[in-house]
């Protein structure tokens, strides 16, 4: 299947929102994570460092896929509310990383992951709705989201003042 001109652009620009917002937010964070982070009590399941970086690429690189396929759908409402709130979720997941890591405000950020999850399931059920593929593409994340959430609250817990 060979695809047009607008579809390839859609395409590359479906998978440079996720991948540049997660790159600009991990090179702004990132001096949190050998100074504040390190200092922090870590619960005994947190994964190593070194994770976090592979895992969210291939997130980005899944999200901006399902994002490219709901985008080259014809234009409906439907559509136009699914690309919304997949807007609206990575608007959460980037502000995640300055709340927790930049600001270091742990139980913000635990509220936060929350309500990020729930938009993060209801977009796979807009998704699903248009497109199921789209929407299977992105279990991944809602199952790394999760969890991050339990993670998050169990920083939250172990470092309490």
């Amino acid at each position: 299947m060979i695809m047009n001109k607008s579809k390839i652009l859609k395409l590359l620009a479906s998978l440079a929102l996720p991948l540049i917002l997660g790159a600009i937010a991990g090179l702004l964070t990132a001096d949190a994570v050998p100074e504040w982070y390190k200092g922090l009590n870590r619960p005994s399941f947190s994964p190593p460092n070194w994770l976090f970086g592979p895992v969210w690429t291939i997130l980005y690189i899944l999200m901006g896929i399902s994002l490219f396929l709901i985008w080259k759908q014809g234009v409906s409402k439907e559509r136009n509310i699914a690309i919304f709130v997949f807007l609206l979720q990575l608007s959460l997941n980037f502000a995640w990383s300055f709340i927790f890591f930049y600001y270091n405000m742990i139980g913000l950020a635990l509220i936060e992951i929350i309500l990020l999850w729930i938009i993060i399931l209801v977009m796979l059920v807009l998704f699903y709705k248009i497109k199921p593929m789209a929407a299977y593409l992105n279990i991944p994340y809602l199952l790394w989201v999760s969890f991050a959430t339990i993670l998050t609250a169990a920083y939250f817990i172990l470092n309490r003042s």
